[in-house]
């Protein structure tokens, strides 16, 4: 296990994971403020707290379940015609239905924050919170619906990294226990960064429509499918950290000629 965790290749995952657990967890501090600040202020940081330790236990809980189902690889069904040859797997399904939802979620994330970016923080403000467990449900329920990104990404960003679907696991539950450590230690700075410069999280939102792409593919490959005689392969997980790095690169360099302007 130590050996892997060590690895080059299981570092620049756990890297790369964190950090897009971090960006990608910014609506998720910016909701949970806001329903925090519902409450008396010696509440708020008590609700705020809480709700992110809470969010941990429950991403990772569903990391054990979505781990599970991945390590269904036997298939249980097969398809084959003149142009088409398919095996299917429960691990091949989630990974597909997984790739699929990335995109979709993360195209409409885009097109709604460029559109209408308050849209959502006014549908939580609307909503009646009177006591700290009724804060804290809230925030519950809010977490769970991001949860699902993260944890697609990070099946995405580390599947396939070792045979031993419990090395990976251990991998995930790492990166997310660090981002919510993040999340609780430096939520506001984070959050006034991400202000300061929102193509961040349109960045952090496009890497998940790469992800969602490979997770595809990843699962054509894991299902043996074959168009017209040519069978799908892997995508290397290099080309996603160099395309992830690249477009941070160049992000930088326009944030430092922006601050010089």
């Amino acid at each position: 296990m130590l050996d892997f965790l060590l690895t080059s290749d299981a570092i620049i995952a756990l890297i790369t994971l964190t950090f897009l657990e971090i960006i990608l967890g910014i609506d998720n501090i910016v909701f949970i403020s806001i329903a925090a600040n519902k409450l008396p202020e010696k509440q708020r940081s008590k609700a705020t707290n809480i709700g992110l330790v809470l969010a941990m236990v429950q991403r990772i809980v569903l990391l054990f379940f979505v781990s599970f189902l991945i390590g269904l690889s036997e298939p249980f069904y097969a398809l084959e015609s003149n142009w088409l040859k398919i095996a299917i797997s429960w691990q091949a399904i989630i990974l597909f239905t997984g790739g699929l939802f990335l995109i979709y979620k993360s195209t409409s994330e885009i097109r709604e924050k460029v559109e209408s970016p308050s849209h959502d923080e006014e549908g939580i403000k609307s909503k009646v919170i009177k006591s700290l467990s009724q804060a804290i449900t809230q925030i519950l329920i809010i977490d769970f619906i991001f949860s699902v990104d993260s944890i697609l990404t990070a099946v995405g960003m580390t599947n396939g990294l070792h045979p031993n679907h419990n090395y990976t696991l251990v991998l995930m539950i790492i990166a997310v226990m660090i981002s919510i450590a993040v999340m609780i230690g430096f939520a506001n700075p984070i959050r006034k960064f991400i202000d300061r410069n929102p193509s961040m999280q349109i960045l952090g939102l496009a890497f998940l429509i790469l992800i969602g792409f490979m997770l595809i593919t990843e699962a054509a490959h894991l299902s043996h499918t074959e168009f017209f005689g040519k069978s799908v392969g892997a995508i290397p997980k290099g080309y996603l950290y160099f395309a992830i790095a690249f477009s941070l690169f160049v992000e930088f360099l326009n944030h430092r000629t922006r601050k010089i302007k």
